[in-house]
């Protein structure tokens, strides 16, 4: 169903405008989306130093294109991109911003193990689906990896702390918390790696420590510890959005659980909806290699393009009724993951994830609902998840 439709306001002037420090956007970004993508489909800002794209076809095709870079040591030094990284101290990163050779020798090894373990695991990942929202894809990350699961409490906390690191404006506090966090994972990781190393399991760390030992991956111990980090943070947190935020959009849109309870066919497609309409992850952003048109525009070396995904997902241009949540609707490809040899990682283990808590939930409390409740979204900017959602059934 569509929401009522409102006036559309004005049209933004800064990035950090469409993000979770604007509490107007944290409620609710996507009018601001609408105005911009009407607007002003290619703003500069000049405060962030960073171009904004929104349109779909835009980000799909900077996305794909190779040619732009990604770490933030290559960004112009004075855009918030160049904020995410000390650059005396943070020279080494996950494939998540490292650019070729490094990214394909890392990542390639890594989702070959990654993907191979998913199609192993999948029917104990379904099986491990009892419960629903944050206590689901730590405990399934836990289980790939091979990490101890009575210290579930603990990786949900490193895992918020770390994903600070994808903060440009990162307070003090915040900062000692991301380092902290980042110190404890990257201590039990190298821990774990020599354990395995001396005694293997039938789990992702010992199939990469394995790899190593073969010489078919040429992955360093800190690149295996970093990159393994960066599966439990993601696996955690993300999937836990997408999954309450599909519990909050069903439940907000009773015909449309209706549907699913009738079909639970629609299921796939149900999470692919969930994924266009409110995505975890609301931007990605690549850099400018060289002097360059951009989606018509001329751009520069070393400056940051931030692509608006939660605006191009309802794009009029490509998704019919786009601010309709439908999940009978065969829509288009949304990017909620981004696309090219950055896409994520993570994308096939969500899927399986969300499809299967969302079936067990509506099957399993046929009468659920949301009592009269505050919502808080979450103030991480360019995310987009709830802190708490609580159902009644």
């Amino acid at each position: 169903m569509a929401d009522d439709p409102k006036p559309l306001p004005g049209i933004p002037q800064s990035v950090l405008e469409l993000s979770a420090f604007n509490p107007v956007a944290r409620d609710n970004p996507h009018p601001l989306l609408q105005s911009l993508q009407a607007g002003c489909p290619v703003m500069r800002d000049e405060t962030a130093k960073v171009w904004v794209l929104s349109r779909y076809k835009d980000i799909r095709d900077t996305v794909n294109d190779r040619s732009f870079v990604r770490h933030p040591l290559n960004a112009d030094p004075e855009s918030i991109t160049a904020r995410l990284v000390d650059p005396e101290r943070d020279r080494r990163t996950s494939i998540l911003f490292l650019d070729d050779p490094d990214h394909a020798r890392i990542r390639q090894p890594l989702a070959k193990a990654f993907y191979a373990r998913i199609n192993k695991m999948r029917p104990e990942i379904e099986a491990m689906v009892e419960e629903v929202a944050v206590p689901v894809p730590v405990l399934v990350i836990a289980r790939i990896l091979g990490v101890d699961e009575a210290m579930l409490t603990n990786f949900r906390q490193w895992s918020e702390d770390v994903i600070l690191g994808l903060n440009p404006v990162r307070t003090p506090e915040e900062n000692a918390r991301m380092l902290s966090g980042g110190e404890a994972l990257d201590a039990y990781f190298a821990e774990l790696m020599q354990a395995r190393r001396k005694a293997p399991k039938d789990d992702l760390v010992t199939d990469m420590v394995q790899l190593q030992a073969s010489g078919e991956a040429k992955i360093e111990d800190d690149e295996v510890c970093l990159n393994l980090q960066a599966l439990l943070v993601g696996g955690n947190l993300t999937t836990t959005d997408l999954i309450g935020n599909g519990i909050w959009l069903l439940l907000t849109h009773p015909q449309q659980a209706a549907a699913l309870r009738a079909n639970p066919d629609l299921a796939a497609q149900a999470v692919e909806e969930v994924l266009r309409y409110e995505a975890p992850v609301q931007v990605t952003s690549r850099i400018v290699e060289k002097d360059r048109t951009v989606a018509g525009c001329p751009m520069q070396k070393s400056q940051p393009v931030f692509m608006s995904l939660a605006a191009a997902n309802r794009d009029p241009d490509v998704f019919e009724a786009p601010q309709a949540f439908d999940v009978t609707k065969k829509r288009a490809s949304h990017i909620a993951f981004g696309g090219g040899p950055h896409i994520c990682i993570g994308a096939p283990l969500a899927r399986i994830e969300a499809r299967h808590a969302f079936l067990k939930l509506l099957a399993r409390y046929p009468n659920l609902r949301l009592p009269e409740q505050d919502l808080t979204w979450r103030t991480l900017p360019f995310f987009r998840g709830l802190e708490k959602l609580v159902v009644e059934g």
